[in-house]
Order: structure tokens, then sequence, then C-alpha cells
């Protein structure tokens, strides 16, 4: 079995891998990478007509989003993806075109790409040719799915994007009975200090935070992926609100996270059983909680900036490189009575980074941002900390070589190092094939 890294290794964003065994190919992910400036996977064009197939672990712009560049220079098979994975990608991807308007992508390529689709249960065998392929239930959004090739020879484990935690909507990882001789695994957060902690002080701390915004009348500005981030941040806040603990202000829910938010819905066998019985079982429906105010258009988004009240803004984009989050930023974001709280990773080069590390000027693409906002932090998991990177590459029967992909090339490098004692562990370079 051989391994190329298209995108992915030593960076954050536009995950391409393509997997070979004999004459088999397969294409796990194939997404972009945003930041000043948008990076394509380096996939050459002329292996598309060589594949026998692409398999998304989740429906995230850095995991999706080249679909449509694939399908305009000529790739005419199926796309395998769990059903949260295919209707959400089909958002994100519609998304992306009407944002970036890309020039090599053609309206046949698009109409192939939205017939390609291929739906597939948790756990169930999918057989190409001479492989043998399974997605196992990852933790991250609704739908996500690490990715299980087997040829006979060679197991090979792909983490996608994995969380071990059990979160509002979803259960962790499925780490039970895994083996594999070669594990991919994902290190956004495989530094040694990056150990994640939400317990419940630090919870409350943020919600006294954003209470006191509130009661004084400011606009709490949450940027948040559209897809995942997006849906534990208004559980949470629904939630709160609901207690007590936050006063009741209209929390406005703005740009494609309303769309995500019916998918979700639709989808909701694939949460956790306690969230499909809040629904089966009482007259409250979370996803469509009193709470929550959507924003459809721009002027209905103008009236809520201009609107003299305290209130919780929940929109996208997540690292702020584009989406409504820059037109309230840049009407709201000078005013030091509001608040910005960053719930989600910031990429390098990405405005959110800009601003994490204290930028009071910052430039996304037309707009000049003036900051004067307090900028706060609270994290949620959704990628595994170090600790349960550490644990779920101990759970794997028979592990001996681990590429560690998906993460900043400092945090890759150290991580790399601390394993390398017990496995044969790398840090790919894009372009480059393994052999394993």
């Amino acid at each position: 079995m051989k391994i190329t890294f298209f995108g992915g290794a030593g960076e954050v964003g536009r995950s391409c891998i393509l997997v070979s065994s004999g004459s088999t190919k397969i294409l796990l992910d194939a997404g972009i990478k945003l930041g000043k400036q948008e990076e394509k996977p380096q996939i050459p064009d002329s292996i598309l007509g060589e594949l026998d197939g692409i398999f998304l672990s989740h429906a995230h712009l850095d995991h999706v989003a080249y679909l449509p560049h694939i399908f305009s220079a000529g790739y005419r098979g199926q796309v395998h993806a769990t059903k949260p994975t295919m209707e959400l990608s089909a958002v994100i991807i519609a998304d992306y075109m009407r944002l970036s308007e890309p020039k090599d992508v053609t309206k046949d390529g698009l109409n192939r790409l939205r017939k390609s689709f291929k739906v597939h249960e948790f756990r169930e065998t999918i057989t190409v040719k001479n492989l043998k392929i399974m997605f196992i239930p990852a933790g991250h959004i609704i739908g996500s799915s690490m990715i299980l090739v087997d040829d006979g020879k060679n197991r090979l484990l792909y983490s996608g994007d994995a969380n071990m935690a059990k979160t509002r909507l979803l259960n962790g990882a499925d780490i039970k009975n895994l083996s594999a001789d070669t594990l991919i695994v994902e290190s956004t957060y495989g530094s040694k200090n990056d150990v994640i902690k939400t317990d419940e002080d630090s919870t409350k701390k943020a919600m006294q935070s954003m209470k006191d915004t509130i009661l004084a009348g400011g606009k709490v500005l949450i940027p948040a992926f559209a897809v995942g981030r997006a849906q534990e941040v208004l559980f949470m806040l629904d939630d709160y609100m609901n207690s007590g603990l936050l006063p009741k202000a209209p929390i406005y829910v703005d740009g494609m996270i309303n769309r995500a938010m019916r998918i979700y819905r639709h989808n909701v066998i694939y949460c956790r059983d306690e969230v499909q019985k809040r629904i089966l079982m009482s007259d409250y429906d979370p996803f469509r909680s009193p709470n929550f105010v959507p924003i459809e258009g721009k002027g209905v988004r103008g009236g809520v900036i201009k609107k003299d009240e305290g209130c919780i803004i929940v929109t996208t984009s997540g690292m702020m490189t584009g989406g409504p989050i820059i037109s309230y930023l840049a009407k709201l974001g000078s005013n030091p009575a509001n608040k910005l709280v960053i719930v989600g990773y910031q990429a390098v080069g990405t405005p959110g980074r800009e601003i994490l590390n204290g930028a009071k000027t910052v430039q996304v693409e037309k707009t000049t941002l003036h900051l004067n906002i307090p900028v706060e932090t609270y994290h949620l998991m959704a990628h595994a900390d170090r600790r349960q990177l550490e644990m779920f590459i101990s759970k794997i029967k028979g592990l001996k070589n681990i590429f560690l992909v998906h993460g900043e090339i400092t945090k890759l490098n150290e991580f790399k190092d601390d394993l390398s004692g017990k496995y044969k562990s790398f840090v790919p370079e894009i372009g480059v094939e393994y052999t394993i």
C-alpha cells in the first residue's frame, strides 16, 4: 500500500490523501486551505482519471471544497460519505462557490458532482476492487468519520478530524476494537501544551462575561464554523439562557448556520440519544428554540446592528476569513461595549489568528477592520487534544506506523519526537509517496 499527501501535510487545511494498492487508487478528502490566499491540493489532474473513488471524512471546507475542481477537471467516479456528510457538503460547496467564484469550475463539473454521492452507514463494509473500506464515527461533527482501508495485507486508519470527548450533541469517536498497521492522525492540538480544559468553572466565567456585556447593552459576537461548532455553541447558549445563568436576550443566528441547523435536525438520529429524546419525548425542540432569531438577508442584519439592545450574534465564518462576521465587526468592532468571543481554532494566516494575536487593524479582502473590542476565547472541544490523541493511539492494536497531519509544523514535529520511541512516526511532505 502506498500513501501520497497532496495537502494537509505540515499544515492545517486542504486535506487530500491518495491511497494506492495494486491497481486501485482512492482519495481520502479533497479540501482547500483559506488564509490570505486560497490554496488547493497539489494533486495532478492526470491522477484524477485513475481514481476508483473519493471518500470524505466530514463536511468542512478544508476537507470537501476541492471537489468542484476535481469534477470539472474530468473525474467521473463516485464520492462516498455518510448521509449527513453528503447533505452538509452540498451546503458547504454551494457557499464556497458563491463566495470564491473559482474560475476553473464548470457547470458540467458541478452537475456531475451533485449526482456522484453514494451514501453509507457507519461500519458498513464498502468494497472497491481489492480494498475494503469502512466509515467509523469520529465525534467531530455530525456524520464525521474515521476511514479504515484494508487491502488484505495492510490496514490503514485515517482519523479525519476526531474528537474523543462527548459533546452536547455527539458522542465521542468510536475507538472500540480498532486495529491497524498504519495510522494517519490529525494533530491540530498535538503539542504537550495543548491540554484543553472546558470545565464548569471556565464555562461559568464565559457566561458571566457574556451576561455583563448583555446587561450593559452590548453585543456579543461569536464567529463559528457553520457546521459543528455553531450547533454546539447554540445548544450551550440555549441551555444557559433557559437555566437563568444568561439573561433573556435575542440570540441572532446569521449565515449558513441556519441551513446547517435544519440538516442537523433532519439527521438527529446521528446525535446523542439524549438529544433525540429531548425532541421525541418533550415539547421542546432545541434546534428550533424560541431563543434563536434567524437572520435572513442583509437588510435584517443591518437592523440588528443598529438596534439598541444587548444580544448575542452567532455567525460565520469561524476564522473570520469572510461572511457576515466581517459586516458585524466593521460596524460593531470599534465599540468596546461589545465583545468578541472566539470559540474555535484559528489557523495561521487567517484574520482570526491575527485578531487572536492582538491585531487592532485587520484587512479582510476589501474591508479594513479597526478593532477596539474586548476579545475573549472559550474552548469547545471539536478536535482531540494531546491527551486524547495519546489515548486514541494507545487503543489501536497492532499499530506500527504513524503519519502526523493537519497541524502546525512545530506541533507535528514535537509530537513526532515524543512518539518515536514506540512507533515509526512521520511528518509527511506534500507530494512524497510513502510505502507501508
